[in-house]
């Protein structure tokens, strides 16, 4: 994922909660696939439904909530869009992922008939950067990515079911460090200079430490392409809330840390909440930030700090308290919780329907706002950023706070327990959600005028 992507964790432990059959479809048996060593994308792969599962189902068979696309949809007020005939047609998403999926195709057909959502009205795959090598199930990495890629194809299109999607796969994985940018950019760059893509989402992101700065200034060329052209660019701020890992894949930092390209002023950084949902997708309680450490024995949170390469840009003079003189993300926020977690359909392992969260949600879920945001304007807006901050400081409706929470996680490493503490929700801009959240059917026609 994102932030810089924390690793898939496959959570056995919940096994103690299984209770058989489902009203939405059979809940398989565990899966023996293992862990992936990227992206951030947080699955649980201990368990698949054969059909899609309700939010009851899954409480009472495994502990947690999963959403459906109608609930997530009501969750953020599309409905009024919808019904004025916004649905992001005429735009373009565009979702760049390492490897990609070998089904994808024919699992976002399933998704959509199993939702009842139209095919998107072009989907097209794209690989830039060359061709990507074979998929290897047994490849961990590999899986990882496939998550990844099935989430962000199957739930930028669920927000916005009339936009065009474009798949960009690299066959680099991005890791840690520059490994797999290169391509990342390479690939975004052509999208970019072929006026493909009218915003750009991004699940995934490294440890600023791993990074040399003068790296950072050759790849952020992309961004700034991206302005040139007015297309705006998405990423998750993480997952491992406050920390981050280093180059080894394995060890977390133990103070904190930021990641790029969330911490990027020409990107727009997403950050994770947890939803409370009925049936129907109405809120039971207030957002808060999310923050699964305590679900998965290992850090599982929203992302968020100051960066150490990027100073304050302008739009964020309004929360020089919070950010002091550096750039400071999250900007805004989407729903990113495993525990209240994203249902995704996929066959490239054993098929089913199977729990994904992680600011690799968040992400796609904004680009299909910015795609109604366009197409009510009338015309791409390229980076939002200094409006999301001038509408908060106007106290435009369209941006919700979020002020229950925190993102600090605790772990064990080489023997040791390890907190690292994080930033605490609270009125107005925090490190943890940024701005807030967004009620979709104010926040639209707010950014667009």
């Amino acid at each position: 994922m994102r932030r810089v992507v924390i690793a898939a964790v496959s959570v056995l432990a919940l096994a103690a909660a299984l209770v058989a059959g489902s009203a939405g479809g059979a809940l398989s048996a565990p899966a023996t696939y293992g862990p992936a060593a990227r992206p951030g994308v947080i699955p649980l792969r201990a368990f698949h439904w054969l059909a899609p599962p309700t939010t009851k189902d899954c409480r009472q068979q495994i502990g947690i909530a999963c959403y459906q696309p109608g609930q997530i949809q009501t969750a953020y007020d599309l409905g009024p869009l919808y019904s004025q005939g916004l649905d992001g047609t005429g735009t373009t998403i565009a979702l760049v992922d390492s490897f990609g999926s070998p089904t994808i195709r024919q699992d976002l057909a399933q998704f959509d008939s199993d939702f009842g959502l139209p095919a998107p009205p072009s989907f097209k795959i794209v690989q830039p950067a060359g061709p990507v090598p074979p998929f290897d199930p047994n490849n961990g990495t590999m899986v990882g990515w496939a998550f990844e890629t099935t989430l962000d194809v199957e739930w930028a299109h669920a927000m916005a079911p009339g936009a065009n999607i474009i798949l960009a796969e690299t066959p680099v994985a991005e890791t840690e460090g520059v490994t797999g940018f290169p391509e990342i950019m390479k690939s975004e760059d052509f999208l970019i200079n072929r006026d493909m893509a009218d915003v750009i989402s991004q699940s995934f992101g490294a440890t600023e430490q791993t990074f040399a700065f003068a790296d950072l200034a050759r790849l952020r060329a992309t961004y700034e392409n991206a302005a040139a052209h007015q297309v705006t660019v998405l990423a998750g701020s993480g997952d491992a809330g406050p920390t981050n890992f280093k180059k080894d894949l394995n060890s977390l930092y133990t103070y904190r840390v930021d990641s790029w390209p969330s911490s990027d002023p020409l990107v727009t950084s997403l950050g994770g909440t947890q939803l409370h949902l009925n049936k129907a997708g109405d809120r039971l309680g207030r957002d808060n930030v999310w923050n699964d450490t305590a679900l998965f024995g290992s850090p599982a949170a929203s992302g968020g700090g100051r960066s150490i390469f990027f100073g304050r840009p302008s739009y964020q003079d309004s929360v020089a308290s919070m950010v002091g003189h550096f750039r400071g993300d999250p900007d805004i926020s989407m729903s990113a919780a495993v525990d209240g977690g994203a249902l995704v359909f996929l066959s490239f392992i054993a098929p089913g329907y199977y729990i994904v969260g992680g600011t690799s949600w968040s992400s796609p879920l904004f680009s299909g706002v910015v795609a109604f945001v366009d197409k009510t304007a009338g015309h791409r807006l390229g980076l939002l950023n200094p409006a999301l901050y001038l509408l908060a400081s106007q106290g435009a409706p369209g941006i919700v706070d979020v002020t229950r929470g925190t993102n600090t996680v605790s772990f064990t490493q080489q023997g040791q327990n390890v907190s690292v503490a994080g930033y605490k929700a609270n009125p107005g801009y925090d490190l943890s959600t940024g701005l807030g959240t967004i009620d979709a059917a104010q926040l639209v026609p707010e950014l667009a005028g």
